[in-house]
Protein backbone atom coordinates (compact mmCIF):
# COMPACT_ATOMS: atom_id res chain seq x y z
CA UNK A 1 0.00 0.00 0.00
CA UNK A 2 3.15 2.18 -0.54
CA UNK A 3 1.31 4.25 -2.95
CA UNK A 4 -0.70 5.45 -0.57
CA UNK A 5 1.60 7.11 2.23
CA UNK A 6 3.69 9.70 1.26
CA UNK A 7 7.67 9.06 1.04
CA UNK A 8 7.95 10.34 5.10
CA UNK A 9 5.18 7.99 5.96
CA UNK A 10 6.86 5.27 4.17
CA UNK A 11 10.29 6.12 6.11
CA UNK A 12 8.19 6.33 9.72
CA UNK A 13 6.54 2.99 8.73
CA UNK A 14 10.24 1.11 8.00
CA UNK A 15 11.65 2.67 10.64
CA UNK A 16 8.72 1.11 13.12
CA UNK A 17 9.36 -2.20 11.08
CA UNK A 18 12.99 -2.42 11.72
CA UNK A 19 12.24 -1.55 15.58
CA UNK A 20 9.65 -4.18 16.10
CA UNK A 21 11.48 -7.15 14.15
CA UNK A 22 14.46 -6.28 15.77
CA UNK A 23 13.87 -5.14 19.35
CA UNK A 24 10.22 -7.00 19.77
CA UNK A 25 9.75 -9.61 17.78
CA UNK A 26 12.51 -12.34 19.15
CA UNK A 27 11.44 -11.63 22.37
CA UNK A 28 7.70 -12.20 22.37
CA UNK A 29 7.55 -15.43 22.94
CA UNK A 30 9.82 -15.26 26.08
CA UNK A 31 7.77 -12.39 26.88
CA UNK A 32 4.41 -13.84 26.74
CA UNK A 33 5.49 -16.71 28.62
CA UNK A 34 7.18 -14.86 31.92
CA UNK A 35 4.11 -12.23 31.88
CA UNK A 36 7.22 -9.95 31.55
CA UNK A 37 6.82 -6.37 31.16
CA UNK A 38 9.50 -5.17 28.99
CA UNK A 39 10.04 -1.23 30.20
CA UNK A 40 13.36 -1.05 29.03
CA UNK A 41 12.45 -1.99 25.39
CA UNK A 42 9.38 0.45 25.64
CA UNK A 43 11.66 3.17 26.51
CA UNK A 44 13.69 2.90 23.95
CA UNK A 45 10.45 3.52 21.39
CA UNK A 46 10.32 7.22 22.80
CA UNK A 47 14.50 7.64 21.17
CA UNK A 48 12.28 7.28 17.68
CA UNK A 49 9.29 9.83 18.79
CA UNK A 50 6.89 6.83 19.27
CA UNK A 51 6.15 8.28 22.99
CA UNK A 52 4.41 10.92 21.91
CA UNK A 53 3.17 10.38 18.42
CA UNK A 54 0.52 13.15 17.88
CA UNK A 55 1.93 15.27 20.91
CA UNK A 56 2.56 18.83 19.57
CA UNK A 57 6.65 19.35 19.09
CA UNK A 58 7.14 21.97 21.44
CA UNK A 59 7.08 19.19 24.25
CA UNK A 60 8.84 16.95 22.80
CA UNK A 61 6.09 15.43 20.83
CA UNK A 62 6.92 14.34 17.49
CA UNK A 63 3.24 16.42 16.24
CA UNK A 64 2.33 13.67 13.74
CA UNK A 65 -1.50 12.64 12.51
CA UNK A 66 -3.61 9.22 13.29
CA UNK A 67 -2.33 8.05 9.93
CA UNK A 68 1.31 8.04 11.21
CA UNK A 69 0.21 6.38 14.37
CA UNK A 70 -1.60 3.74 12.86
CA UNK A 71 0.99 2.95 10.48
CA UNK A 72 3.60 3.05 13.51
CA UNK A 73 1.20 0.45 15.75
CA UNK A 74 0.27 -1.85 12.71
CA UNK A 75 4.41 -2.40 12.72
CA UNK A 76 5.12 -2.46 16.00
CA UNK A 77 2.61 -5.08 16.79
CA UNK A 78 3.87 -7.38 14.02
CA UNK A 79 6.81 -7.34 16.93
CA UNK A 80 4.24 -7.91 19.80
CA UNK A 81 1.03 -7.08 19.97
CA UNK A 82 0.94 -6.89 23.47
CA UNK A 83 3.38 -4.25 23.81
CA UNK A 84 2.06 -2.31 21.08
CA UNK A 85 -1.09 -1.79 22.55
CA UNK A 86 0.67 -0.59 25.53
CA UNK A 87 2.64 2.04 23.81
CA UNK A 88 -0.69 3.13 21.98
CA UNK A 89 -2.33 3.39 26.13
CA UNK A 90 0.59 5.38 26.67
CA UNK A 91 0.51 7.92 24.07
CA UNK A 92 -3.23 8.05 25.07
CA UNK A 93 -2.29 9.56 28.16
CA UNK A 94 0.19 11.59 26.86
CA UNK A 95 -2.16 12.82 24.36
CA UNK A 96 -4.99 14.10 27.16
CA UNK A 97 -2.86 16.55 28.90
CA UNK A 98 -1.05 17.76 25.72
CA UNK A 99 -4.38 18.48 24.42
CA UNK A 100 -6.72 19.67 27.19
CA UNK A 101 -4.08 20.54 30.16
CA UNK A 102 -2.78 23.77 30.89
CA UNK A 103 0.32 25.36 29.62
CA UNK A 104 1.50 24.87 33.08
CA UNK A 105 0.53 21.15 32.65
CA UNK A 106 2.00 20.33 29.50
CA UNK A 107 5.31 21.80 30.52
CA UNK A 108 5.03 19.90 33.93
CA UNK A 109 4.70 16.66 32.28
CA UNK A 110 4.61 16.24 28.90
CA UNK A 111 7.99 16.41 28.47
CA UNK A 112 8.78 13.77 30.77
CA UNK A 113 6.46 10.94 28.92
CA UNK A 114 7.09 12.04 25.57
CA UNK A 115 10.86 10.88 26.90
CA UNK A 116 9.19 8.18 28.65
CA UNK A 117 11.09 9.05 31.73
CA UNK A 118 7.69 8.19 33.20
CA UNK A 119 5.58 5.96 32.02
CA UNK A 120 1.53 6.25 31.71
CA UNK A 121 -1.82 4.51 32.34
CA UNK A 122 -5.15 5.68 31.56
CA UNK A 123 -7.88 5.02 33.62
CA UNK A 124 -11.59 5.10 32.95
CA UNK A 125 -13.27 1.67 32.92
CA UNK A 126 -14.38 0.84 36.71
CA UNK A 127 -16.08 -2.38 38.36
CA UNK A 128 -19.62 -1.86 37.22
CA UNK A 129 -18.70 0.41 34.51
CA UNK A 130 -17.36 -0.64 31.00
CA UNK A 131 -19.58 -0.02 28.08
CA UNK A 132 -21.47 2.22 30.07
CA UNK A 133 -18.41 4.55 31.45
CA UNK A 134 -20.83 7.59 32.02
CA UNK A 135 -21.77 5.52 35.28
CA UNK A 136 -18.43 5.63 36.82
CA UNK A 137 -19.15 5.72 40.42
CA UNK A 138 -15.08 6.71 41.57
CA UNK A 139 -15.98 10.05 43.19
CA UNK A 140 -13.46 13.11 43.43
CA UNK A 141 -14.61 15.39 46.31
CA UNK A 142 -13.19 18.90 46.45
CA UNK A 143 -11.77 20.31 49.52
CA UNK A 144 -9.62 23.03 49.93
CA UNK A 145 -7.16 23.14 47.05
CA UNK A 146 -7.10 19.67 46.85
CA UNK A 147 -9.55 16.57 45.70
CA UNK A 148 -10.13 13.37 47.89
CA UNK A 149 -10.58 10.78 45.62
CA UNK A 150 -12.03 7.08 46.40
CA UNK A 151 -12.87 4.23 43.71
CA UNK A 152 -11.80 1.86 42.33
CA UNK A 153 -10.81 1.15 38.46
CA UNK A 154 -10.95 -1.97 36.16
CA UNK A 155 -8.37 -3.67 33.97
CA UNK A 156 -5.92 -0.81 33.42
CA UNK A 157 -3.02 -1.70 31.64
CA UNK A 158 0.25 -1.13 33.10
CA UNK A 159 -0.92 -0.69 36.91
CA UNK A 160 1.52 -0.86 39.34
CA UNK A 161 4.26 -0.25 36.93
CA UNK A 162 3.43 3.21 35.51
CA UNK A 163 4.46 6.39 36.71
CA UNK A 164 1.54 8.81 35.74
CA UNK A 165 -2.02 7.57 35.98
CA UNK A 166 -4.65 9.54 33.93
CA UNK A 167 -8.04 9.05 35.36
CA UNK A 168 -11.52 9.76 35.70
CA UNK A 169 -13.60 10.50 38.69
CA UNK A 170 -16.91 12.00 39.37
CA UNK A 171 -17.10 15.46 40.71
CA UNK A 172 -21.22 15.72 40.46
CA UNK A 173 -23.76 13.26 40.48
CA UNK A 174 -24.86 15.55 37.07
CA UNK A 175 -24.34 11.71 34.93
CA UNK A 176 -21.43 12.01 32.08
CA UNK A 177 -21.29 15.98 32.65
CA UNK A 178 -20.10 15.60 36.60
CA UNK A 179 -16.81 13.75 35.32
CA UNK A 180 -13.48 15.06 35.61
CA UNK A 181 -10.08 13.85 34.57
CA UNK A 182 -7.01 14.01 36.93
CA UNK A 183 -3.47 13.07 37.14
CA UNK A 184 -1.99 11.11 39.55
CA UNK A 185 1.16 9.89 40.69
CA UNK A 186 2.62 6.65 41.66
CA UNK A 187 3.25 6.63 45.29
CA UNK A 188 0.48 8.77 46.23
CA UNK A 189 -0.95 8.17 49.81
CA UNK A 190 -4.21 6.14 49.60
CA UNK A 191 -2.72 5.29 45.65
CA UNK A 192 -2.77 0.79 45.57
CA UNK A 193 -2.95 -1.75 43.20
CA UNK A 194 -4.67 -4.91 42.96
CA UNK A 195 -2.84 -8.16 41.89
CA UNK A 196 -1.89 -8.87 38.36
CA UNK A 197 -4.86 -10.39 36.47
CA UNK A 198 -4.90 -13.57 34.74
CA UNK A 199 -5.53 -13.10 31.51
CA UNK A 200 -6.02 -15.07 27.94
CA UNK A 201 -3.40 -12.73 26.18
CA UNK A 202 -1.89 -9.39 26.45
CA UNK A 203 0.08 -11.26 28.68
CA UNK A 204 3.78 -9.20 28.11
CA UNK A 205 1.59 -6.03 30.42
CA UNK A 206 0.49 -6.13 33.72
CA UNK A 207 -3.68 -5.08 34.13
CA UNK A 208 -4.90 -4.69 37.27
CA UNK A 209 -7.12 -3.03 39.71
CA UNK A 210 -6.30 0.65 40.26
CA UNK A 211 -7.48 1.49 43.65
CA UNK A 212 -8.29 4.65 45.50
CA UNK A 213 -8.69 5.17 49.34
CA UNK A 214 -8.48 8.86 50.07
CA UNK A 215 -5.80 10.03 47.59
CA UNK A 216 -5.45 13.56 48.15
CA UNK A 217 -4.71 15.10 44.64
CA UNK A 218 -3.98 19.06 43.97
CA UNK A 219 -6.66 20.74 42.29
CA UNK A 220 -3.71 21.83 39.91
CA UNK A 221 -3.47 17.83 38.70
CA UNK A 222 -7.38 18.88 37.33
CA UNK A 223 -7.21 18.01 33.54
CA UNK A 224 -9.31 21.22 32.32
CA UNK A 225 -12.94 22.31 34.23
CA UNK A 226 -14.85 20.58 36.08
CA UNK A 227 -16.92 18.12 34.55
CA UNK A 228 -15.09 18.12 31.06
CA UNK A 229 -13.49 14.89 31.58
CA UNK A 230 -16.03 12.49 30.20
CA UNK A 231 -15.64 14.82 26.68
CA UNK A 232 -12.23 14.65 26.92
CA UNK A 233 -12.08 11.01 27.26
CA UNK A 234 -14.41 10.25 24.73
CA UNK A 235 -12.55 12.62 21.97
CA UNK A 236 -9.85 10.19 22.55
CA UNK A 237 -11.58 7.31 21.76
CA UNK A 238 -12.03 7.34 17.61
CA UNK A 239 -7.89 7.88 17.57
CA UNK A 240 -7.90 4.97 20.47
CA UNK A 241 -9.96 2.91 18.11
CA UNK A 242 -8.00 3.18 15.61
CA UNK A 243 -4.45 2.01 17.28
CA UNK A 244 -6.36 -0.78 18.68
CA UNK A 245 -7.27 -1.83 15.01
CA UNK A 246 -3.88 -1.21 13.85
CA UNK A 247 -2.10 -3.41 16.59
CA UNK A 248 -4.35 -6.19 15.38
CA UNK A 249 -3.58 -6.19 12.16
CA UNK A 250 -0.08 -6.17 11.89
CA UNK A 251 -0.45 -9.20 14.57
CA UNK A 252 -2.89 -11.09 12.45
CA UNK A 253 -0.10 -10.12 9.24
CA UNK A 254 1.99 -11.96 11.59
CA UNK A 255 -0.12 -14.82 11.54
CA UNK A 256 -0.64 -14.88 8.12
CA UNK A 257 3.14 -14.72 7.33
CA UNK A 258 3.15 -17.75 9.28
CA UNK A 259 1.00 -19.75 7.88
CA UNK A 260 2.02 -19.08 4.52
CA UNK A 261 5.47 -20.80 5.04
CA UNK A 262 4.09 -23.61 6.88
CA UNK A 263 2.17 -24.46 3.90
CA UNK A 264 5.01 -24.03 2.30
CA UNK A 265 6.90 -26.44 4.35
CA UNK A 266 4.61 -28.73 5.62
CA UNK A 267 4.34 -31.87 3.35
CA UNK A 268 1.43 -34.37 3.40
CA UNK A 269 0.40 -37.11 1.31
CA UNK A 270 3.38 -36.35 -0.39
CA UNK A 271 3.41 -32.82 -1.35
CA UNK A 272 3.66 -29.34 0.47
CA UNK A 273 0.32 -28.29 1.94
CA UNK A 274 0.54 -25.54 -0.65
CA UNK A 275 -0.29 -27.52 -3.35
CA UNK A 276 -3.40 -28.23 -2.35
CA UNK A 277 -6.28 -26.06 -3.91
CA UNK A 278 -8.33 -25.77 -1.05
CA UNK A 279 -5.08 -24.39 0.81
CA UNK A 280 -4.51 -22.26 -1.65
CA UNK A 281 -7.92 -21.10 -1.59
CA UNK A 282 -8.03 -20.42 2.53
CA UNK A 283 -4.62 -18.50 2.20
CA UNK A 284 -6.26 -16.23 -0.94
CA UNK A 285 -9.67 -15.69 1.03
CA UNK A 286 -7.31 -14.16 3.99
CA UNK A 287 -4.99 -12.22 2.08
CA UNK A 288 -8.32 -10.46 0.58
CA UNK A 289 -10.07 -10.12 3.72
CA UNK A 290 -7.16 -8.54 5.43
CA UNK A 291 -5.84 -5.75 2.69
CA UNK A 292 -9.61 -5.30 2.30
CA UNK A 293 -9.31 -4.19 6.72
CA UNK A 294 -6.22 -2.16 5.87
CA UNK A 295 -7.32 -0.09 3.27
CA UNK A 296 -10.44 0.47 5.67
CA UNK A 297 -8.21 1.05 8.61
CA UNK A 298 -6.27 3.89 6.94
CA UNK A 299 -9.65 5.27 5.19
CA UNK A 300 -10.76 5.52 8.42
CA UNK A 301 -7.48 7.21 9.78
CA UNK A 302 -7.69 10.14 6.25
CA UNK A 303 -11.05 10.80 7.86
CA UNK A 304 -10.03 11.45 11.17
CA UNK A 305 -7.57 13.21 10.31
CA UNK A 306 -9.52 15.58 7.56
CA UNK A 307 -11.92 15.91 10.70
CA UNK A 308 -14.83 14.84 8.31
CA UNK A 309 -18.08 14.87 9.44
CA UNK A 310 -18.63 11.14 9.27
CA UNK A 311 -15.15 10.58 11.03
CA UNK A 312 -16.39 8.97 14.00
CA UNK A 313 -18.64 6.61 11.90
CA UNK A 314 -15.91 5.64 10.15
CA UNK A 315 -13.41 4.60 12.97
CA UNK A 316 -16.38 2.50 14.90
CA UNK A 317 -16.40 0.76 11.12
CA UNK A 318 -12.63 -0.20 10.98
CA UNK A 319 -12.47 -0.77 14.22
CA UNK A 320 -15.15 -3.27 14.43
CA UNK A 321 -14.31 -4.68 11.03
CA UNK A 322 -10.16 -4.99 11.23
CA UNK A 323 -10.60 -6.48 15.12
CA UNK A 324 -13.23 -8.88 13.89
CA UNK A 325 -11.39 -9.94 10.53
CA UNK A 326 -7.89 -9.44 12.17
CA UNK A 327 -9.12 -12.45 14.55
CA UNK A 328 -10.57 -14.36 12.24
CA UNK A 329 -7.53 -14.33 10.08
CA UNK A 330 -5.40 -15.38 13.01
CA UNK A 331 -7.74 -18.01 13.75
CA UNK A 332 -7.12 -19.51 10.12
CA UNK A 333 -3.58 -19.31 10.70
CA UNK A 334 -3.86 -21.89 13.48
CA UNK A 335 -6.16 -23.55 11.39
CA UNK A 336 -3.82 -24.20 8.47
CA UNK A 337 -0.70 -25.28 10.77
CA UNK A 338 -3.29 -28.25 12.32
CA UNK A 339 -1.89 -29.30 15.64
CA UNK A 340 1.20 -27.50 15.81
CA UNK A 341 -0.99 -24.36 15.18
CA UNK A 342 -2.21 -25.45 19.22
CA UNK A 343 1.49 -25.11 20.51
CA UNK A 344 3.67 -22.11 21.98
CA UNK A 345 6.15 -22.98 20.09
CA UNK A 346 4.68 -22.07 16.34
CA UNK A 347 3.72 -18.34 17.71
CA UNK A 348 0.16 -18.37 16.44
CA UNK A 349 -1.42 -19.25 19.69
CA UNK A 350 -0.44 -16.41 21.27
CA UNK A 351 -1.53 -14.13 18.28
CA UNK A 352 -5.00 -15.85 18.94
CA UNK A 353 -5.20 -15.24 22.82
CA UNK A 354 -3.70 -11.52 22.17
CA UNK A 355 -6.17 -10.38 19.20
CA UNK A 356 -9.60 -11.90 21.01
CA UNK A 357 -9.50 -8.79 23.52
CA UNK A 358 -9.60 -6.29 20.28
CA UNK A 359 -12.78 -6.95 19.68
CA UNK A 360 -13.43 -5.86 23.62
CA UNK A 361 -11.68 -2.78 23.93
CA UNK A 362 -12.11 0.92 23.51
CA UNK A 363 -15.95 0.06 23.14
CA UNK A 364 -16.94 -3.77 22.28
CA UNK A 365 -17.74 -4.34 18.73
CA UNK A 366 -21.46 -4.76 19.93
CA UNK A 367 -20.87 -0.78 20.74
CA UNK A 368 -19.54 -0.12 17.18
CA UNK A 369 -22.57 -1.36 15.76
CA UNK A 370 -24.84 1.03 17.91
CA UNK A 371 -22.59 4.07 16.98
CA UNK A 372 -22.48 2.93 13.66
CA UNK A 373 -26.35 2.64 13.18
CA UNK A 374 -26.99 5.66 15.40
CA UNK A 375 -25.16 8.11 12.68
CA UNK A 376 -26.73 6.65 9.99
CA UNK A 377 -30.08 6.94 11.28
CA UNK A 378 -29.91 10.51 12.51
CA UNK A 379 -31.70 13.50 11.13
Amino acid sequence: MSAMFTDEQVMIRDMAQKFAVEQLLPHSEKWDQESHFPVDVIKRTAELGFAGIYVKDDVGGSGLTRTDAALIFEQLSYGDVSTAAFISIHNMASWMIDTFGSEEQRLAWVPRLTSMELIASYCLTEPGAGSDAASLKTKAVKDGDDYVITGTKQFISGAGTSDVYVLMARTSDDGAKGVSAFIIEKGTPGLSFGANERKMGWKSQPTAQVILDGVRVPAANRIGEEGHGFRFAMAGLDGGRLNIAACALGGAQLALDKAVAYAKERMQFGKALAEFQSMQFKLADMETELQAARVMLYEAAGRLDGKTPDATRWCAMAKRFVTDTAFKVANDALQVHGGYGYLADYGVERIVRDLRVHQILEGTNEIMRVIISRDMLKG
